[in-house]
């Protein structure tokens, strides 16, 4: 599913993007070589990466 329009991020390129890099949507927009446009995309490109490093956090501990 496309997580931003403008600049056609699907989710999947934000998920594996949160892997290697812990900033926040803009930090990760530029990581992928792209910045937001209109911004509508943020807060749910944000949740996307918290969700995906909280869940390789629980992963490790339970480890």
């Amino acid at each position: 599913m496309y997580i931003c329009i403008c600049n056609a991020i699907r989710e999947t390129d934000l998920r594996e993007a949160a892997l290697g890099h812990d900033g926040d949507a803009h930090a990760t927009y530029a990581k992928l070589g792209k910045r937001p446009n209109c911004g509508q995309c943020l807060i749910k490109a944000g949740k996307i990466l918290e969700d995906e490093r909280n869940l390789v956090s629980c992963d490790s501990v339970a480890l």
